[in-house]
């Protein structure tokens, strides 16, 4: 069985990793697509709670959250990619895009999330910061959240 760790990557300003879950691409989707749901999945462990935003978000749809990483702060997302049950990013202020894409397997969905910082004006900051490393972590952490939400594919799949 595939797993969040086996597939983690940092190449250039980007970090990904992928996982499988045995749910459609549907209902994955509509999980990624509700801000209000977000701290159920989050794996960084910073995300508090939906403070603004619809139920199902759109493109160029914006939404808050309550946030805590030592401090607890707010942030505002704009959403930059949406393709219907298939790919949904959103990124804040410093520009940074995460993205989930879902493909359908037999038995499943193949969630892949990324972090992308490659057009952040901060990203030397990030990565004196470590973000990487840490959002390399976080992701992994994510993956297996929705793997415990979703399940996973059959094993004859």
């Amino acid at each position: 069985m595939e797993t969040p760790a086996d597939h983690a990557t940092i190449e250039g300003r980007t970090v990904s990793a992928s996982t499988l879950v045995g749910a459609p691409p549907e209902e994955v989707f509509a999980l990624l697509a509700d801000p209000h749901r977000h701290h159920e999945f989050d794996g960084s462990g910073t995300v508090r709670a939906a403070v603004s935003g619809p139920r199902q978000l759109q493109l160029g749809d914006r939404f808050g959250m309550d946030m805590k990483q030592g401090l607890s702060y707010r942030t505002n997302n704009r959403m930059v990619e949406f393709e219907l049950d298939r790919r949904i990013a959103w990124c804040h202020f410093a520009k940074a895009i995460w993205r989930y894409e879902l493909e359908p397997v037999p038995g499943g969905t193949r969630i892949t999330e990324t972090f992308d910082y490659s057009g952040s004006p901060v990203r030397r900051g990030m990565e004196l910061l470590g973000f990487p490393k840490g959002n390399a972590k976080s992701i992994r952490d994510t993956l297996r959240r929705l793997q415990a939400i979703f399940g996973t594919p059959p094993a004859e799949f």
